[in-house]
């Protein structure tokens, strides 16, 4: 595999992590009622769905190549995304807070 297609995956698979862990992180902290609920969530589900992502990106369909090391293949695929998921929440959109959500029907 040419280093381009491997440049490719790598990239593709952090874009997917990223926005799977600000959607993840954003609902946490807008549906919980308490600050350490939104944390453990975080902290347990995010990294499952890093590993499903991961998993079905450059496993089943061979996104992200061999052309790194395990160390930073994980930092590049996990850490990098989840940093820019929680930068992105906590300094760009607005607070929980200031989110009005929809009145509850039942």
């Amino acid at each position: 595999m040419s280093q381009a297609a491997t440049l490719f995956g790598f990239l593709l698979i952090i874009v997917v992590n990223t926005v799977v862990a600000s959607v993840a992180i954003r609902f946490f902290r807008l549906r919980l009622s308490t600050d350490w609920g939104a944390v453990v969530y975080t902290a347990i589900v995010v990294p499952l769905l890093f590993a499903f992502t991961t998993i079905l990106l450059s496993g089943f369909i061979g996104f992200g190549g061999s052309g790194l090391d395990r160390g930073t293949a994980l930092i590049l695929v996990w850490v990098v995304p989840f940093t820019l998921a929680v930068t992105l929440d906590v300094f760009w959109l607005p607070a929980p807070e200031e989110v009005e959500l929809p009145e509850e029907t039942r």
